[in-house]
């Protein structure tokens, strides 16, 4: 009966504590509720009927409506909520992810850039209010995807990434300068990228610390992630008859200070990969830096339900009357 009501008075529930005192009341004063005849013997008058002993029903109708009444003024209704969501600050996000060779080594599993697609896959799936591009460099830098709002398409685009579609290298200046070009024309009020390499820059013709200076022209925050255990991680090093890779021990070198100073120069962090769990904490944090913000309208419709209760309290208070001047006139 209750079932997604509420109520909008309901301290008149505590009206509810008249009843068990109306019942006393009753119970103590009934007898003084008819009058009294005294005679000398009643051995003249007819055997009582069945009827005069219903009379507390009258009583019952009556506390019946009362209840009734308390329950409408404590005014039961339904509540039907709707939402709109505004965003009122979006963010525009290029990621840009070195698939040179070294990026097949082993050090994170299955290897580097595996681990990477998996959890920069995590990484999208939680922006869902945002728009994400993508950037893939190696020797050079190219376009994967434009950024946009549709996550399928980046996440697709993101699968799609192997090593193999560009020259082997590592062109950092060229990952970064594309990521710019991306974002250089965006109305985001936040523009970000997020450039990730496991090498130093050695290719292309671009200069990182000239693309750097790019991004803090058109104001682009980067986040950069070296990515790659201490030490030596097992790596290719040449290729076997079959054109497989063949893999080797080989010292991980990362130019950590120049992603510190593009990270500094664009208001951005630096971080360091070198495990899976490592690179998993790293985007969750820059996940939680970056808070798109969102505004939430709420509506509410009422729908007022006292209105059976009223008419309830009416009708057992119509019977009531009818009752007691029909059936029980002559008793009472």
């Amino acid at each position: 009966m209750f079932e997604n009501i509420e109520f909008a008075n309901p301290e008149f529930f505590w009206l509810l504590l008249l009843l068990p005192v109306a019942v006393l009341w009753y119970f103590f004063k009934r007898h003084e509720q008819n009058a009294s005849l005294r005679i000398s013997s009643i051995q003249g008058f007819a055997k009582e009927g069945i009827l005069p002993r219903l009379k507390p029903v009258l009583f019952v109708f009556r506390l019946l409506a009362l209840a009734a009444i308390i329950v409408a003024m404590a005014r039961p209704q339904t509540e039907d909520i709707s939402t709109r969501t505004k965003t009122t600050k979006g963010i525009d996000i290029v990621m840009a992810i070195d698939v040179s060779s070294s990026m097949l080594a082993r050090d994170l599993k299955p290897n580097r850039l595996a681990a990477l697609k998996k959890v920069a896959a995590d990484f999208i799936k939680k922006r869902p209010n945002d728009r994400i591009g993508l950037v893939a460099y190696a020797g050079e830098g190219y376009t994967k995807t434009p950024i946009t709002s549709d996550k399928s398409i980046v996440l697709n685009a993101l699968r799609e990434i192997t090593y193999g579609q560009l020259n082997d290298g590592t062109a950092i200046g060229m990952g970064l300068a594309t990521s710019v070009n991306r974002l250089k024309e965006s109305k985001a009020i936040s523009k970000i990228i997020i450039l990730l390499t496991d090498g130093v820059n050695n290719s292309g013709f671009i200069e990182p610390q000239t693309a750097a200076d790019l991004a803090v022209e058109f104001d682009i925050k980067t986040y950069t992630i070296g990515l790659g255990t201490n030490g030596n991680a097992l790596s290719p090093i040449a290729y076997n008859a079959d054109g497989s890779f063949r893999y080797g021990m080989r010292q991980v070198e990362i130019d950590e200070e120049l992603l510190k100073d593009i990270a500094k120069s664009t208001g951005g962090r630096y971080f360091r990969a070198t495990n899976n769990e490592k690179l998993e904490e790293i985007y969750d944090e820059i996940n939680k830096l970056e808070k798109t913000e969102i505004e939430e309208f709420k509506y509410y419709k009422y729908e007022e339900k006292f209105r059976p209760w009223v008419l309830l309290a009416g009708a057992l208070l119509l019977i009531e009357w009818v009752v007691r001047n029909t059936f029980f006139k002559s008793f009472i």
